[in-house]
């Protein structure tokens, strides 16, 4: 086992635990209306959700999952800009848009790094693109020499045609080793992952059961009639009607 390797060990050990944290946290924070404004209802009503424990459960894990992605992939970042750090010095950096910065072959590379290799729509490839301009130009205006190449990089997933013409873009095992030249860094940090993982998920399953029971009696108690039956136009209303805004009080008032 490489040293690096075992640094990465070591760092998922320390703080893996700091996702964990977050999800919990999220979940903790959450309530029936939040869940209920975020989703769609129509979706649910087109699949023939029939019951209360139906409905809240997928609100709740279809709001979950989404929100998992978002932390873990923060999480994914950190370890990778750590990664980089060890073998090149690379840094967080403070240019808009760039996640990472560091020098190897006479060349300065500024990275964003993503999840997967489909995060993006058209306009969010744009920004990137622009961040890119912008912070090849902000580095130059102290080097108009220096060589600068701009990476997308994504920590799952492949893209077998990484020249995008105004940047790279590096999809998993590729991306891995880019930032610490080591092609088989990509498989090694998969089993460091699962730290613990089991007493995590243990402990976030019975908070979920928790809020799964307290949520359908109150979805209950607000969406359904006195016969059980799902009042679909109550719970359209409440997540897509519009507002009115709230009135100012009158001089009699």
């Amino acid at each position: 086992m490489s040293r690096l390797v075992d640094d990465v060990l070591l760092y998922v050990e320390e703080n893996i635990e700091f996702f964990h944290q977050q999800r919990a946290d999220t979940l903790g924070k959450l309530s029936l209306t939040t869940i209920l404004k975020r989703k769609n209802p129509y979706l649910f009503k087109a699949k023939n959700v029939l019951t209360a424990e139906q409905i809240v459960r997928g609100f709740l894990d279809a709001h979950i999952s989404s929100n998992e992605e978002s932390i873990f992939g923060s999480w994914l970042e950190g370890l990778a800009i750590f990664v980089n750090a060890r073998v090149y010095g690379g840094h967080k950096s403070g240019i808009p848009g760039i996640d990472l910065e560091f020098e190897a072959d006479r060349t300065r590379y500024i990275v964003a790094i993503k999840s997967g290799p489909n995060w993006g729509n058209s306009s969010q490839l744009k920004r990137m693109k622009t961040d890119f301009t912008a912070a090849a130009k902000t580095l130059r205006s102290s080097n108009s020499r220096l060589h600068v190449v701009a990476v997308n990089g994504c920590c799952y997933g492949r893209d077998n045609k990484p020249d995008k013409g105004a940047y790279q873009k590096y999809c998993g095992q590729r991306f891995w080793e880019f930032i610490s030249n080591d092609s088989g860094l990509f498989t090694s940090i998969i089993e460091p992952l699962g730290y613990r993982a089991r007493e995590h998920d243990e402990d976030f399953r019975k908070s979920r059961s928790r809020m799964i029971n307290r949520f359908t009696r109150e979805f209950m108690n607000r969406f359904c009639n006195d016969d059980g039956e799902i009042c679909w136009e109550e719970l359209v209303c409440f997540n897509s009607a519009i507002e009115e805004p709230p009135r100012a009080p009158t001089a009699r008032e």
